[in-house]
């Protein structure tokens, strides 16, 4: 009975620990939408959610869930995002504005397209992570291991003296009846799903407690350059042109040529131009070259160097940029940058003082661009021009006292090194793309300086796991020492044996509050 006991009793606080430990996992499933308001003709019709299809009108009421990721038609309101994002200040949205899956809608009603189906939305993307982070459990054998030996061993000694002394072979079972082995089974694996469940607070979702492991350890952490240390979003930042031709007329010429193309420079540029621009006509885009045009008779050339220019040279700069040319004379050129993430250098000065010596970014870009990037954050080293094959090769390269690794990337083309990398972390905000399947972790916020909160939330995990290993194995000792001596009769210690699990797992939960400054 008594072995019963310990046994049901045992499972029912594992049980307890890991409910409490995946609460805030869990609490991203209960809020998966469920269905979705039709609008058709004027009508209004409940549908499941899996029955929307892209392009179907919806109707959004007052505090409730977008059924899918959209575009909203009309009506301006205010959105939770903190389920998605960790992120708990209202978003304001209005007309033309994407809304995410899983939103909680404001105090308005508003209407909106279906971009995405269901299956393909962002709520779903985050549920399927968080189902594969509680489908693979806390694995966490090596650190108990290190103490399971030893401690093995120990309790033999104290039970085999105790034996051989007293003369008394009870007195053995005495002993390792107090021995309980609890400390290293149940203690690490909760102490890590609790570290998974602070770090879905923060908007990071953590595959495996390896990985909380891992990323402890961590001695490099490598960054590819755009949409992680950038924004992704390329900008205006400078308008150099020849004498006697201004910056607005250049901008106004070049804006005007590009604004009916598809191109991500001309996007650029429409954003930096003025709203009321000159006609155009007899536009004619040439695919990797340029866009040429008419305007007030003049032939406008906006494209690559030797488009604008087909004759004649121009010296080329550094940066990605346009030039400009009318009537064959040579205009002058706008430059573009992508823009940095505000919280990109504080990112890497709070890494560096983590003791995370080795900043990498490993870069498909020109070596001017990223090493420009680099030295502006703060980065230790920059792997430029590099395919993906490439990058993989570089983290491979990384020297054994500089591991282990981790790779934080956002774009189909990081997915690789993600997977090579020995911890992998998705920027995951704008959708659970390859690279976030592929990831170890992915963070939901799009705030590069989660990856700092993530270390720290790893390394107070990891210490709180060892301090409740080390409690359940220091109690246990002093509870053999005394059984030695015959104090303790063996019913009454398979009872202290309880009370040892209990504190041992409630030491262990303590990684569900650790306190990180985000």
């Amino acid at each position: 009975m008594i072995v019963l006991l310990m046994l049901t009793g045992g499972d029912a606080l594992e049980d307890y620990a890991a409910h409490k430990a995946n609460a805030d996992l869990q609490s991203l499933l209960d809020k998966s939408p469920q269905q979705a308001h039709l609008m058709v003709n004027g009508d209004i019709k409940a549908i499941a959610v899996d029955q929307v299809s892209v392009g179907d009108q919806l109707l959004v009421k007052p505090g409730e869930v977008i059924p899918v990721d959209g575009t909203i038609l009309s009506g301006n309101t205010t959105l939770d995002e903190s389920s998605l994002t960790g992120e708990s200040r209202p978003i304001d949205k209005t007309t033309g504005d994407t809304v995410m899956s899983g939103s909680v809608n404001g105090d308005v009603s508003i209407q909106m397209v279906a971009d995405q189906k269901a299956a393909d939305s962002q709520f779903q993307n985050i549920v399927r992570l968080v189902k594969q982070a509680e489908s693979q459990p806390a694995h966490f054998v090596r650190m108990a291991d290190r103490y399971a030996l030893p401690f093995t061993i120990l309790a033999y000694v104290i039970a085999g003296t105790a034996w051989i002394v007293s003369g008394d072979p009870v007195r053995f079972a005495e002993v390792l009846v107090v021995a309980s082995p609890c400390p290293l089974i149940l203690a690490a694996p909760i102490a890590l799903v609790a570290g998974m469940s602070r770090a879905s607070q923060s908007g990071i979702v953590v595959k495996t407690g390896t990985t909380l492991e891992r990323l402890a350890k961590v001695k490099t952490m490598a960054f590819d350059k755009t949409g992680t240390i950038t924004k992704g979003h390329l900008q205006v930042s400078n308008i150099l042109v020849q004498p006697n031709v201004s910056k607005d007329q250049l901008l106004i010429l070049a804006a005007a040529t590009e604004q009916q193309s598809n191109h991500i420079l001309a996007r650029s540029l429409m954003q930096a131009a003025p709203e009321q621009l000159p006609t155009v006509t007899d536009v004619k885009e040439t695919t990797g070259g340029g866009v040429q045009a008419m305007i007030d008779g003049q032939l406008i050339r906006v494209g690559k160097a030797d488009f604008a220019m087909p004759a004649g040279a121009i010296q080329k700069v550094e940066d990605t940029a346009v030039y400009v040319s009318t009537d064959g004379q040579y205009l002058g050129c706008v430059t573009f940058t992508d823009e940095l993430r505000p919280e990109a250098v504080t990112t890497m000065t709070e890494l560096h003082k983590l003791g995370i010596k080795n900043l990498m970014m490993i870069s498909g870009d020109r070596q001017s661009i990223a090493q420009k990037i680099a030295q502006a954050v703060g980065i230790d080293q920059v792997h430029a021009e590099c395919l993906p094959g490439e990058k993989i090769k570089v983290l491979k390269q990384v020297p054994a006292d500089l591991k282990p690794v981790a790779m934080v990337g956002d774009g189909v083309n990081d997915a690789p090194s993600l997977v090579t990398a020995d911890v992998g972390i998705a920027m995951g905000a704008s959708g659970a793309t390859t690279a976030s399947e592929s990831a170890d972790a992915v963070i939901l916020k799009d705030d590069l300086r989660r990856t700092v909160v993530a270390v720290q939330i790893s390394r107070s995990t990891m210490q709180v796991a060892r301090e409740s290993v080390m409690v359940g194995i220091v109690i246990c000792t002093v509870l053999m020492l005394i059984a030695s001596f015959g104090v303790i009769p063996a019913i009454i210690g398979a009872l202290l044996q309880e009370v040892v699990d209990t504190v041992t797992i409630l030491w262990a939960l303590r990684a569900r509050s650790i306190a990180i400054k985000e």
